[in-house]
């Protein structure tokens, strides 16, 4: 599990900005910061600055998350937050606001009112119960409805039509995005703080 290079502290770190978004050692395992479980209906997130998880909104819809969410830190993407993680086929909740390595196997490109923001696709990295999805095409194409259908639609009673699925890409893409993420989170993120 991730050992955090940071001198102690007395305050509480913020997992975004001391760790970085590969696991030390690894091509295609990502650090998590966990917000959303699978079922829960409102949108939590994790304040960037502070690290600390906040509700962001109260569900609009029914319409419930099919998988965990997270946040990948060291990233910053189009929309002005943290790259963005699912984590398919878990067998139990994860506690919110902890760390998890995930791997990745994929990419669902998306546009939310007009900004990029890309869903990377995962399975925790030490489930054996998941060894045997290797690619996005592994968790089939009700996986892929499902998801299409759900990020279009969530916020479709506040803002109809704004949701924009632009495809599942494999592992390849995904790491392309999270390595531009990383670069726009040195480049525009942390000049902030020059």
């Amino acid at each position: 599990m991730a050992n955090i290079n940071h001198k102690p502290s007395k305050y509480m770190l913020n997992l975004l900005h001391v760790l970085p978004a590969l696991v030390e050692d690894k091509t295609d395992i990502v650090n998590t910061v966990v917000e959303i479980n699978p079922g829960t209906i409102s949108k939590y997130e994790i304040i960037t600055e502070t690290g600390q998880l906040k509700l962001d909104r109260v569900g609009y819809s029914s319409l419930a998350y099919p998988f965990a969410y997270g946040a990948i830190p060291h990233t910053w993407d189009y929309d002005n937050d943290p790259l963005d993680i699912c984590i398919v086929n878990l067998l139990e909740p994860l506690i919110p606001n902890c760390l998890v390595e995930a791997r990745i196997i994929g990419v669902m490109k998306f546009e939310d009112a007009g900004e990029i923001d890309d869903k990377i696709i995962a399975v925790l990295a030490d489930d054996r119960r998941s060894d045997h999805i290797q690619s996005i095409e592994d968790i089939g194409d009700q996986f892929k409805k499902e998801t299409t259908y759900f990020w279009e639609h969530i916020k479709y009673l506040k803002k109809p039509g704004t949701g924009i699925t632009k495809g599942f890409f494999d592992k390849n893409e995904a790491l392309k995005v999270i390595v531009e993420c990383e670069e726009r989170y040195n480049e525009i993120y942390l000049k902030n703080f020059e």
